[in-house]
């Protein structure tokens, strides 16, 4: 039978956490935000609290003050039912962001703490995300409760299903606006803007200029992904020195963690559609290097002029991926 859905584990992770995350996905089938039986943040009271506790005890005390209610000697599920699913995965990245900035000293306690908590915000999201197997919220739309709900494949934004979800227990229709719902068939791979087709039905230019640089925004995304896991030394895994240090000195700027999905996402789109592409990246590291174009030339085995066209190219970028001194 396939799974509805899969909570990640970061690589890393605490063994005993990661044991009860596999067994809360083992229970969290009927469980939902929307069910009155099978409350999730009941599930996570049950299951998730006693393992966030037995962590926190192998820590020592500093620790307590970057995980939401354990500082206070409150429950981790009773700050969601306070704030809610989605302000805690919010709350929850701030407080590790503020980790990693502060005491963060990435020894292999940093590295195993920063991972198990990532991992306990991969959870809360996708709790934030579930729907129950038997979903009634919404009936008569095409929803198809089973299906991928996240972020559209092309970008950082919510599908449109999950876009749709985020609000529906809010939605308050009338009989007509239902039969107009019912016509509704909502992506659970793209959002609004990078749907196939148009509301007109005619083909969306925007898809199908992302769909072609798919593979780069994946390549992107997940050298994005790999650095900001690990600030402290290149990461990107590019295969180029000047490439893997190009994404160093960028995250060096930045607070980004990688629970901040949808900015990296973003991020990692904005790349492909400016054409940032390695070549550039090379360039403006030697740049930052504080190397002239001749110099530059010569180090990449290249043109003068085809550098000098590169560098006005590369003023024209988003300021976010200029390198900084």
């Amino acid at each position: 039978m396939k799974k509805e859905q899969t909570i990640t584990i970061w690589k890393g992770c605490d063994p005993g956490f990661a044991k009860a995350i596999a067994v809360f996905e083992t229970l969290w089938g009927p469980y939902s935000t929307t069910s009155r039986r099978y409350p999730i943040v009941r599930l996570i009271h049950e299951v998730i609290d006693p393992a966030v506790a037995t962590y926190m005890k192998t820590l020592p005390a500093r620790y307590s003050d970057f995980v939401a209610g354990v500082g206070t000697g409150t429950d981790f599920s009773e700050i969601i039912r306070l704030v809610g699913l989605d302000a805690m995965v919010r709350l929850q990245r701030q407080m590790l962001r503020r980790f990693v900035l502060t005491i963060d000293t990435q020894d292999s306690r940093d590295r195993r703490f920063v991972a198990t908590i990532e991992s306990l915000t991969e959870l809360v999201w996708d709790c934030a995300c579930k729907l129950p197997k038997k979903s009634s919220v919404a009936k008569g739309v095409n929803l198809n409760a089973q299906r991928k709900y996240r972020f559209c494949e092309l970008c950082g934004e919510l599908t449109e299903l999950a876009a749709f979800m985020a609000t529906a227990s809010d939605l308050h229709v009338n009989d007509a606006e239902m039969e107009d719902r019912k016509k509704l068939q909502l992506s659970h791979q793209y959002c609004a803007g990078h749907r196939p087709l148009l509301e007109n039905g005619e083909r969306n230019p925007a898809y199908r200029q992302a769909k072609r640089a798919s593979a780069q925004f994946e390549l992107e995304l997940g050298r994005l992904n790999r650095q900001c896991a690990n600030r402290g030394t290149p990461q990107a895994a590019s295969g180029d020195r000047l490439v893997d240090s190009y994404f160093f000195r960028f995250f060096l700027a930045q607070t980004l963690q990688p629970a901040d999905k949808a900015e990296l996402r973003n991020q990692a789109r904005l790349m492909v559609d400016t054409k940032l592409s390695d070549r550039k990246k090379q360039i403006l590291m030697l740049q930052w290097h504080g190397l002239n174009q001749s110099e530059i030339a010569r180090d990449l085995g290249l043109r003068r002029q085809t550098v000098s066209k590169a560098l006005k190219s590369v003023a024209s970028l988003p300021k976010l991926f200029q390198l900084k001194d």
